[in-house]
């Protein structure tokens, strides 16, 4: 019987339950489950039940959970498709001829804030569209190789970036992009990777959303950003973005995020707009 293969080949994981991954949420919130139940309005024994999959708990359980724990909508999704329901939120590609009306709106809130910074991003950090002054420091990084895979070619302004798009993450991390324009660049990026890493407690229902985040750990320097972070609070209140003037000095920036609050779409739900202004 020599040469014949005694050990069974190594299986394929088996796909997280529901239960396994709003246990994983919890604990990243440090939550205990009597905290979850008392939050949610169940007992502790049924939340046991569900995380240990003796219970399959049902579509509004589930979006309750998921509330309570900051699950965003994709991932919760994601949960429901665990247990065995449907998703609970539709989602329409930016390209879609319903989209249109989004697109003419966000294209008036961004070119309302030139001459400042103005940028439109999706839920992995993909760039989506760009206001004019944006576009001029874009196109700059795209011309000098920040992303090689899409060349360097400048894209339109104030329209619907084509796919593959831009990503910051990329742009931020890559030894040719942005860190040659920012003179704060180790505390942005920092910031920027911190954000994302905190954002990934639950596997994305769709894993080609999530942000080329090994990808951009991988780039000189960068992992070493978050090995020796400088003493102080676990999170800063504000990281400015700081930028060279030609005639010397930096200009300091401070950035807000804001969203779309009443979408019922995954795709708007998830768009980030980021306006600069001067600190």
């Amino acid at each position: 019987m020599s040469g014949l293969q005694t050990t069974a080949p190594h299986a394929a994981p088996a796909p997280a339950t529901a239960g396994a991954l709003l246990a994983r949420a919890r604990r990243a919130r440090r939550l205990s489950q009597m905290d979850l139940a008392l939050e949610t309005g169940i007992s502790t024994r049924h939340l046991s039940f569900v995380e240990t999959g003796r219970s399959r708990p049902s579509p509004g359980l589930v979006l309750r959970l998921c509330e309570a724990l900051g699950v965003p909508p994709r991932e919760a999704d994601g949960v429901l498709l665990a247990a065995g329901h449907a998703p609970a939120h539709r989602e329409t590609p930016l390209e879609a001829p319903a989209m249109a009306e989004v697109l003419t709106a966000l294209r008036l809130i961004l070119a309302r804030h030139d001459p400042l910074p103005a940028v439109a991003f999706d839920a992995a950090w993909d760039i989506v569209m760009v206001n004019e002054a944006y576009g001029a420091a874009l196109d700059a990084l795209l011309a000098g190789g920040a992303e090689p895979a899409l060349g360097g070619a400048a894209p339109p302004h104030l329209a619907l970036l084509p796919a593959p798009r831009p990503n910051l993450l990329r742009l931020l991390c890559h030894p040719a992009g942005a860190r040659r324009l920012l003179a704060n660049w180790p505390e942005v990026a920092r910031a920027l990777i911190e954000r994302i890493q905190r954002e990934a407690r639950l596997p994305s229902a769709d894993p080609d959303r999530q942000p080329p985040l090994a990808e951009a750990l991988a780039q000189p320097g960068v992992a070493a950003l978050l090995r020796h972070r400088p003493a102080g609070p676990a999170v800063p209140l504000l990281v400015p973005v700081e930028m060279p003037r030609p005639e010397g000095g930096t200009q300091r920036f401070l950035t807000t995020i804001a969203t779309l609050g009443t979408a019922q779409d995954l795709t708007l739900r998830e768009l980030r707009i980021e306006t600069y202004h001067p600190a």
